[in-house]
């Protein structure tokens, strides 16, 4: 159990705080329409990789194409994308009046992400959260990026937390790992982007979550977690 409540939170963005899918996946098929090709994944295959980034959904898109293709499109797909970033973005439902309860009850919160920050601070402006985090750790805020625990330790700075009390919120095995390795307690987002090969069961995550609205009844209750 932790020595005292958890007083900050910390989200990974892509597929835990904000679905960026309808972005990401616009910018797959505007990069392939560009150059005449045609997709081999449908809508879901290509959200289920849309937090392991562009490379990632590229190659779920075309698999076939060659490795120097695929990075040209990826290089396509994220000019689209900066176009088109937050247009059709929202929060996980919940999370919205998520942060209004924390902000009741003096608790920070804030993103560490492995989007570069070009896309990263403009969505949240959009979403208009920018003001309401204490801080915002993207993929080129550090020299590393999760699952090396060098951003969320930078971003226990900026919170003034210690990383023992901070909760990480994350929907892939690497936020788990990062979270351990700079020794926070973590929780999987089951809401997320999660494909069929991942286990969350097995990322030994301190807890796991389906809803936004679970963690929400966590902070109502001075949450502590066992570890």
């Amino acid at each position: 159990m932790l020595s005292t409540p958890v007083s900050a939170l910390l989200f990974d963005l892509d597929g835990t705080l904000v679905d960026t899918a309808p972005d990401l996946i616009a910018a797959v098929h505007a990069a392939l329409a560009q150059t005449g090709l045609d997709s081999a994944a449908d809508y879901h295959a290509l959200r289920a990789q849309a937090s392991n980034g562009s490379l990632a959904m590229i190659k779920a898109a075309v698999p076939q194409a060659e490795a120097q293709q695929q990075e040209s499109l990826r290089l396509l797909m994220l000019q689209h994308y900066q176009r088109i970033n937050g247009q059709q973005s929202t929060l996980f439902d919940g999370l919205a009046a998520l942060f209004a309860l924390a902000q009741t009850r003096g608790i920070a919160i804030g993103v560490v992400t492995n989007k570069p920050a070009i896309f990263t601070k403009p969505l949240l402006l959009k979403l208009g959260v920018l003001d309401k985090l204490q801080s915002v750790i993207s993929a080129d805020t550090t020299l590393f990026r999760k699952p090396h625990p060098a951003p969320m330790l930078l971003a226990a700075q900026q919170l003034r937390s210690a990383p023992k009390d901070i909760l990480y919120v994350g929907d892939a095995e690497r936020d788990i790992i990062a979270a351990k390795a700079a020794n926070m307690p973590s929780a999987a987002a089951l809401w997320g982007y999660i494909n069929d090969d991942d286990a969350p069961p097995q990322w030994q995550a301190d807890i796991m979550l389906s809803t936004p609205s679970q963690l929400t009844a966590l902070l109502t209750t001075d949450m502590a977690i066992d570890r």
